[in-house]
């Protein structure tokens, strides 16, 4: 029977299961996942698959998934995303996949991110990843987070010669040291190293291309093309009275290590984003007992998902403040006024003081800009940003880009999405390239 025919999950003849589903599922809690995808209508036009940034085969990966086809549903969705086992985790689903399940227009979507944690867990843990021959090509990947992995795997499973360079001890980036433990177990990310070991993959730690040698250096020792995806781990500042007082922290910087950090009894978190609402949930884990995440605008931008938990877990939301000064006691907030999208027209000149222990601001991050300055031929915009081609090609040959370092501080599939492109990409390059 081809399993990807439009046949209703309900009327789909349960023999035709593999006989050893539950035998290669052992280990894995598969009923969840199971009533979740037993839901969906198998719809002749799925608005699931668009919804999601990198357009996951989603109707697909569920009809192998009931057919105890789980390897094969595994494969089409790892191919498709190889951090899907991640995102199934970290991605806006309200907003993407589910939110667009047609059985959410009267109900509850499908819980799509379910179903495709399990086949992806089952896949990365029990799959031996095919790769082409090696065809000798050396290729360097800066920046071992989600562009640089996306981009390491596409290229070693292609049969290239990858080199990463990490700057820190462990691979991961902002997998590791941007989303808390209880968003995102390390043991998944722990996971990748053992992939990208397996597909031959060579990773060289505690490197900063730019201070012991550059990109120049790189393409001299026989690189013929490399990838920068070194991410946006700077912090961007407030640029107020105040800000370099000892209580005064930045959540980018808290979120790598929070245990270090004495925060105090309150808390401040200025921001809207999912950093500040990661922010606000460890320090409240950590035994701060009040936290208020201030908003400068009438709305938040983080998802509607971590505001909830972050709301159920004791943070308080207060909108319409904007910071004008730190103290030794609080901050200096002064009242906001928006208009219809959300914009701030006025700031009221009485700001008034709202008590902390400790301020963490989490506004935004931009990228360190020591490999883009120190790069001949590469082109900067004016947020200090790679410019690149619709490809990921930069202005300097054989130099490609992808992910926060060219967009700015954005999702996990979203840095997956512009990174497959530049694999494919430099494998294209790299093919029409002379003969030495």
């Amino acid at each position: 029977m081809d399993v990807l025919k439009k046949v209703p999950v309900r009327e789909q003849d349960p023999k035709v299961r593999a006989t050893n589903f539950d035998e290669v599922c052992l280990g894995y809690n598969k009923e969840e996942a199971m009533e979740e995808a037993e839901r969906c209508l198998n719809c002749k036009k799925p608005l699931c698959r668009p919804g999601c940034p990198v357009n996951t085969p989603i109707p697909e990966m569920i009809s192998l998934f009931l057919a105890g086809e789980i390897q094969k549903a595994g494969k089409i969705v790892f191919e498709n995303n190889p951090l899907s086992v991640i995102c199934s985790l970290v991605c806006n689903h309200g907003n993407q996949c589910q939110g667009h399940c047609v059985r959410g227009i009267k109900g509850e979507p499908v819980e799509i991110s379910t179903v495709e944690h399990f086949v992806s867990s089952y896949y990365i843990d029990n799959v031996e990843l095919e790769k082409a021959e090696p065809n000798g090509i050396k290729v360097a990947v800066v920046g071992a987070g989600p562009a640089g992995i996306t981009i390491a795997i596409k290229m070693a499973q292609l049969g290239y010669d990858v080199t990463m360079f990490e700057s820190k001890s462990e691979i991961g980036g902002v997998l590791r040291y941007g989303i808390p433990d209880f968003r995102l177990p390390k043991a998944i990310v722990d996971k990748y190293e053992k992939i990208l070991r397996k597909l031959g993959v060579k990773i060289k730690f505690n490197i900063t291309i730019g201070k012991a040698f550059g990109i120049e250096e790189l393409f001299r020792d026989g690189f013929k093309a490399i990838s920068i995806g070194t991410g946006v781990n700077w912090p961007v500042t407030l640029n107020i009275k105040g800000e370099t007082l000892g209580h005064v922290h930045y959540g980018v910087h808290f979120l790598k290590n929070p245990e270090v950090y004495e925060l105090g009894d309150k808390m401040i978190v200025i921001g809207a984003g999912n950093v500040a609402m990661d922010v606000a949930r460890t320090a409240l884990r950590r035994g701060v007992s009040d936290v208020k995440v201030v908003v400068r605008s009438d709305r938040y931008t983080a998802s509607e998902e971590e505001k909830e938990y972050a709301e159920i877990e004791g943070a308080e939301f207060i909108f319409n403040k904007a910071p004008v000064e730190i103290t030794g006691e609080g901050v200096m907030f002064a009242d906001t006024v928006c208009d219809e999208n959300h914009k701030v027209l006025h700031t009221s000149d009485k700001p008034e003081l709202m008590k902390a222990d400790t301020v963490m601001i989490c506004v935004s991050q931009r990228p360190s800009n020591l490999i883009l300055t120190q790069t001949k031929g590469l082109e900067i915009n004016e947020r200090g940003l790679a410019k690149i081609q619709p490809d990921g090609s930069t202005t300097r040959e054989g130099l490609f880009a992808s992910g926060d370092v060219v967009r700015g501080a954005k999702t996990v599939v979203e840095a997956v999405e512009t990174s497959k492109r530049v694999a494919y990409a430099m494998d294209e390059y790299l093919k029409n390239l002379p003969k030495d």
